[in-house]
């Protein structure tokens, strides 16, 4: 069984949670301590227009949240989602696999109506 974390702003929904695995958690930190990435970068989550589904999934470190992003507490990592992309991302698990298949995060969306073969990009 995987281990999900909820994140979410008190007073949310659970559909309005990001959930991730204990292994995405593990992921996220090695990444930043390989990387040299200070402790108080926050995970940016969003997604963007393209690939194969029309929509991609985005992740990358910020240094702080911009003016219209939700923050999403997350032990000590916080999540940063601007409101476009929360829309499309909400009930999403961001989960870690190092397996046969590959090796990365994957975006478990129950939202996504369509998905392409790799699992970057998806469409509603």
């Amino acid at each position: 069984m995987v281990e999900t974390i909820s994140t979410g702003i008190v007073g949310t929904t659970a559909d309005d949670n990001i959930k991730v695995t204990a292994r995405a958690i593990s992921e996220i930190h090695k990444i930043k301590e390989q990387n040299s990435i200070p402790a108080d970068y926050g995970l940016r989550v969003g997604v963007k227009g393209g690939g194969c589904s029309g929509l991609s999934y985005t992740l990358g470190f910020d240094a702080e949240a911009r003016d219209n992003d939700k923050i999403l507490p997350l032990g000590d990592v916080n999540i940063y989602v601007d409101k476009k992309s929360l829309f499309y991302l909400m009930g999403v698990e961001l989960d870690f696999t190092d397996g046969l298949n590959g090796r990365g995060f994957t975006f478990n969306n129950p939202n996504a109506t369509k998905t392409c073969g790799c699992g970057s990009s998806f469409g509603v």
